[in-house]
């Protein structure tokens, strides 16, 4: 199978997905993900979001925790 002029601006790659929910971040990591090399605008399968959305929403304890700070962006 050739390759169209579109895929050649994407790379496979694994990324960090994150996501706020109830005033709380969820962060997925090695998440894979199709990637334009130009803007770096990520794409996912539709098993990838089907996925990831049972890690979000579902009852599984997460692998760790961790603190992150927060900043109000003012004029």
């Amino acid at each position: 199978m050739s390759q169209t002029r579109d895929d050649e601006h994407f790379e496979k790659r694994e990324v960090t997905y994150t996501l706020l929910k109830d005033d709380k971040f969820y962060i997925v990591e090695n998440v894979p993900a199709r990637v334009n090399v130009e803007t770096g605008e990520e794409f996912f399968s539709p098993q990838t979001v089907e996925r990831l959305q049972r890690i979000v929403w579902g009852k599984k304890q997460p692998d760790r925790f961790i603190q992150t700070p927060v900043f109000e962006f003012s004029v």
